[in-house]
């Protein structure tokens, strides 16, 4: 019964409002607060919704931010104990290859096979421009005729890289023009 009463209530207000019998404007009966005007709740929504738009589009980005920044550290934290891993391996390769000469060795060949298909390189060619970012220089000598000045007369410890970037430089000896063909 209760709960007819109170339907009955609320429609009547209603009707009352449809009718212009009570002001939509004028403050509620018993509340004591205003009534905002239809034209500013509109313009005040729209600002609340622009906020939180942008609030939104702000933490999207700030998101996708993270996860690129924390792919590309975790990339470069596995490419970095790879290299390391190699760095660890390359002596060992120089003493198999330093007696592979006399007959090449089968382990020597799946070694090279396994690190190539990991991106590593080796940096050991003689006669090319020297370049102190893949070369250490160890001594000079004396260059035949001046095309060969600032070239790499000998390779005396090879050199790596790994997908681009040097693992550890070759150390050369660096040949030297010096003018009088000596």
């Amino acid at each position: 019964m209760l709960k007819k009463r109170k339907i009955m209530d609320d429609k009547e207000k209603q009707r009352q409002t449809a009718d212009g019998g009570a002001d939509a404007t004028a403050p509620a009966q018993g509340s004591g607060a205003l009534i905002e005007p239809p034209e500013e709740a509109v313009a005040r929504l729209e600002r609340e919704v622009a906020d939180l738009k942008d609030k939104y589009l702000r933490l999207a980005a700030e998101y996708d931010n993270f996860r690129k920044r924390a792919l590309k550290e975790r990339t470069e934290a596995w490419e970095k104990a790879q290299a390391d891993l190699v760095l660890r391996l390359v002596d060992a390769l120089d003493d198999l290859a330093r007696f592979a000469h006399v007959d090449p060795d089968l382990v020597e060949r799946k070694l090279w096979k396994e690190l190539e298909a990991a991106g590593v390189t080796r940096v050991d060619q003689a006669g090319v421009p020297f370049d102190p970012n893949l070369h250490e220089a160890v001594t000079t000598r004396p260059a035949d005729y001046p095309a060969k000045d600032h070239t790499v007369g000998a390779v005396l410890k090879p050199g790596y890289q790994m997908r681009g970037a040097l693992i550890r430089p070759a150390r050369v000896v660096v040949l030297q023009w010096t003018g009088d063909g000596s």
